[in-house]
C-alpha cells in the first residue's frame, strides 16, 4: 500500500470526519464545491501531496454536490438553461486555462484575481435583493457561456473553482436569487468534478478510498446546508458568501509569498 494512501485511510476516524461534515455543509450552505477545505485539510491533516490531494478532492466532491443539487432542485432552484450556458463555456474555459498555465506569469494574474473577488465580495455586500433573470435572450446566453468560459479559464490557471466566480456574476449580473445561484452553481461542478475525477483516476491521482470516505459523511450535511440555505434571506447569503471570497482572497494572498508560484505537474483547478 502506498505511504500516502496508508495516512489517509487510517486516519479516517476524526480527520475524514471533519473534513466531510465542512465540505458537505459550505458545499450545501454557499453552492460551492468543497475545494477550497478539502484540498488544505489533506495537505495539513493527513500529510498528502499537493497533486493526490486536488486529484482526492475533486472525487469528493463529486457525491457531495450531487447531494447538494438533489436538494436545491427538489426545492425549485436550479436555473438549468444558465447552468447549460455556464457549463458550456466552463469546459472549453478549462481546456484554455490548462494551455495558458504553462505561459501566462501566475503571480500578476493572482494579484488581479484576489482584486476582483474583494471588489466583488464589496458588491454583493450592497446588492439589492434579487427577483429573478429577465426571459434569456441570445445576448444574456453568449453572456453567459463567457462567464462560464472565464470562469474554466480561472480554475485552470489559479486552482480556485467556479462557484466563486459563477455566483456573485448571477446575483450581481443576471438578478438570480442567491439560492437559485447556488443551485445552479452545483449543476455545473458535479459533471465538471465527474470529468476531473476520470481523468485522475486513469492517471492514478486520485485516493478514491478516502475520496468515498469524505464525501459519504459530507453527503447528509450537504442537505443539511442546502435546506438552511433555503430558509435564509439573501442579504444573510450575500454576507456569508462575501466572507468566502475574503477568505479565498487571503489564501490567494498567502501563495504570493511562495518563491515557486508553477504548479506542479497536472493539477486540475479546486472546484
Amino acid at each position: 500500500m502506498d505511504r500516502r494512501s496508508a495516512i489517509t485511510w487510517t486516519s479516517f476516524p476524526w480527520q475524514g470526519l471533519v473534513i466531510g461534515v465542512l465540505t458537505g455543509l459550505l458545499s450545501g450552505l454557499l453552492g460551492i464545491g468543497g475545494g477550497v477545505v478539502i484540498v488544505p485539510a489533506l495537505i495539513a491533516m493527513l500529510a498528502m501531496e499537493q497533486k493526490l490531494a486536488h486529484g482526492t478532492s475533486l472525487a469528493a466532491t463529486l457525491p457531495v454536490a450531487s447531494a447538494s443539487l438533489v436538494t436545491y432542485w427538489f426545492g425549485g432552484h436550479v436555473d438549468w438553461p444558465v447552468a447549460g450556458c455556464l457549463a458550456a463555456g466552463a469546459i472549453f474555459g478549462a481546456l484554455a486555462g490548462t494551455h495558458l498555465l504553462q505561459i501566462v506569469p501566475k503571480r500578476p494574474l493572482t494579484m488581479i484575481f484576489v482584486a476582483v473577488i474583494l471588489l466583488t465580495a464589496i458588491r454583493l455586500l450592497v446588492a439589492e435583493d434579487a427577483m429573478g433573470r429577465e426571459t434569456l435572450s441570445v445576448v444574456g446566453a453568449f453572456a453567459l457561456v463567457a462567464i462560464g468560459f472565464v470562469t474554466g479559464t480561472l480554475s485552470g490557471l489559479v486552482g480556485i473553482g467556479g462557484g466563486v466566480v459563477m455566483i456573485p456574476a448571477m446575483v450581481v449580473l443576471f438578478g438570480v436569487p442567491p439560492v437559485v445561484a447556488k443551485g445552479t452553481s452545483v449543476a455545473v461542478i458535479v459533471p465538471s468534478s465527474l470529468v476531473g475525477t476520470i481523468r485522475n483516476r486513469t492517471n492514478r491521482n486520485a485516493d478514491l478510498r478516502a475520496a468515498v470516505a469524505i464525501g459519504a459523511t459530507g453527503i447528509p450535511c450537504a442537505v443539511l446546508g442546502g435546506l438552511i440555505a433555503r430558509s435564509i434571506s439573501d442579504v444573510v447569503s450575500n454576507v456569508l458568501f462575501a466572507i468566502l471570497l475574503v477568505i479565498v482572497a487571503i489564501m490567494q494572498i498567502r501563495t504570493l509569498r511562495s518563491p515557486d508560484l508553477e504548479p506542479v505537474g497536472d493539477v486540475p483547478p479546486v472546484v
